[in-house]
């Protein structure tokens, strides 16, 4: 995912496929096919921030923003001030971007504070009072689900990622669309039930990420859906360690 941002203005969004043998000049020649139309010029950038979960891909990344904007980018890694007190056994074993999204849902919601992530894979995030961050969980995401299902299934085709009307599914396209998807905000509402009686506490439910919105129709316990919460917590970040808002 990649934003532009005038001081709290998201002013454009773009979703890019991740390919591990992307070079860094295939990434500057994207971004620059994505802003031109924009009328976004390179040269009005005044910094850039890069979150990577693929370690092959963040030096390219990196260096396709650097040329990209002109500007040295902010890596989000280890050291780098967040406003959260990261309890994790490891702090340098959490994924980028779930401390990114801890960092944006602190400015939604106060704690108690559950961000579900439903990207690649569905990730599970824990934020305590005052700024508590405790981990969480990981699960395969939808799309990875429906992915291993059709390929290991010979019988079964791939469906469209629509919400079902009913769970008990009258044709094999509804069976599936009914395990994958009111199955996923099942284990969604599952997984949330039992972080909170760990806690004992109740969580306020933030969701984001590409399928949020669809699982939110079958789920109770999602409170509220943010799909650019990342490239919000992008920003935040970017401030909390610059002098100046981009």
């Amino acid at each position: 995912m990649l934003g532009v941002w005038r001081g709290e203005e998201l002013l454009a969004t773009y979703r890019l496929t991740t390919r591990i043998d992307s070079t860094s000049d295939e990434y500057v020649s994207l971004i620059g096919q994505l802003l031109a139309p924009a009328g976004l010029p390179a040269e009005g950038f005044n910094g850039a921030i890069v979150s990577s979960v693929v370690p092959p891909l963040t030096g390219r990344l990196a260096e396709a923003m650097r040329r990209v904007t002109g500007r040295e980018p902010l890596l989000v890694s280890p050291g780098i001030k967040t406003g959260l007190n990261i309890l994790y056994e490891d702090p340098r074993e959490v994924g980028a971007d779930r401390i990114v999204n801890a960092v944006a849902g602190l400015t939604v919601h106060k704690p108690p504070l559950i961000v579900v992530d439903f990207g690649t894979a569905t990730t599970f995030d824990l934020v305590m009072p005052p700024a508590d961050y405790l981990g969480g969980a990981i699960a395969a995401g939808v799309a990875i689900s429906l992915d291993a299902l059709v390929a290991r299934t010979s019988r079964l085709a791939k469906v469209e990622t629509v919400l079902p009307e009913k769970t008990v599914g009258r044709t094999t396209a509804e069976s599936i669309r009914s395990g994958i998807l009111i199955g996923h905000a099942a284990m969604v509402d599952g997984m949330i039930e039992r972080i909170e009686a760990e806690q004992d506490s109740r969580c306020y439910v933030l969701a984001t990420g590409g399928l949020a919105s669809l699982i939110q129709g079958a789920s109770r316990r999602i409170d509220r859906v943010e799909p650019d919460l990342t490239l919000l917590g992008l920003r935040l970040l970017f401030e909390k360690n610059h002098a100046r808002p981009a």
